[in-house]
């Protein structure tokens, strides 16, 4: 069996270049088909392409296969009641037009195979202004197209993993636990400062000092004990969408200059 290797270069898009020949070789039924669909959908609807459907016999193309001559031998696969040797029956039918295939024939003989190919808008859009002599202004201008682009727009309290802002989640952290211990830390402070004057005092405290260090090791253990993050501090990247032009219009400023006296030469013209 032929193996065919495609070594062409450019690995992502090897079709493009069968795109474009395949739509000028049947340029001409794109065309009818193109004119059918406006008499369908409104001439303002450029948002979407167009399904064409073209005849089996305007498709058919030579293909690869391996010689007649020769001897060889085939095994065909499911051959469960057939042997070397056998004659296989004609099929029931005859000649007369009539197969076993199911579906009804074309009442004009002209039936089109179901071979959908769909254009893309831009595809669209340029068969469709081709044949109607606009100005190229005019028809870049009705030929825009809007397109939708995602950009980042802020933070959001919801979102997937994938979208997490490392740096604000941490941010809504410190603040939270700021706010939170900002009292205790205070009160903190204020007893260990009572409890170095306590110490410094004559005759020495026992009884308050204990008490105030009992303090001191209950505000720790509350300040310590507030989680260092929480699913409330977590912030999610924002991502809409703006609408741009990919094939914007183009304006044309045209100043004239004609001269009131003399003849004008070709220099001056």
């Amino acid at each position: 069996m032929a193996q065919f290797i495609d070594r062409r270069l450019n690995g992502k898009n090897k079709s493009t270049v069968n795109r474009q020949r395949f739509i000028r070789r049947h340029k001409q039924k794109i065309k009818e088909a193109v004119s059918d669909a406006v008499n369908r959908r409104s001439i303002t609807d450029t948002e979407n392409g167009e399904d064409i459907t073209i005849p089996k016999q305007d498709i058919s193309e030579p293909v690869f296969h391996q010689g007649q001559g020769g001897d060889r031998e085939r095994v065909h696969p499911g051959n469960d009641q057939f042997t070397r040797g056998d004659r296989i029956e004609r099929p029931p039918g005859g000649g007369g037009g009539s197969g076993s295939g199911e579906g009804d024939a074309s009442p004009d003989g002209e039936g089109q195979d179901d071979f959908i190919f769909q254009i893309s808008k831009e595809e669209y859009l340029d068969i469709l202004f081709e044949d109607l002599a606009l100005p190229n202004l005019k028809k870049k201008q009705v030929n825009r197209i809007t397109e939708w682009k995602t950009h980042r727009s802020g933070f959001q309290t919801a979102g997937i993993p994938a979208n997490i802002s490392v740096v604000r989640s941490l941010q809504q952290s410190l603040a939270r636990r700021t706010a939170i211990t900002a009292g205790k830390r205070r009160l903190l402070k204020e007893l260990e400062s009572e409890l170095e004057s306590l110490k410094k005092q004559e005759p020495a405290q026992p009884f308050e000092e204990k008490e105030i260090k009992q303090q001191i090791a209950e505000l720790r253990q509350k300040i310590t004990s507030v989680p260092f993050i929480d699913t409330f501090d977590l912030r999610y990247k924002n991502y809409e969408k703006a609408p741009y032009s990919i094939k914007p219009s183009r304006h044309v400023l045209l100043n004239g200059c004609i001269r009131l006296y003399g003849p004008s030469n070709q220099g001056h013209r």
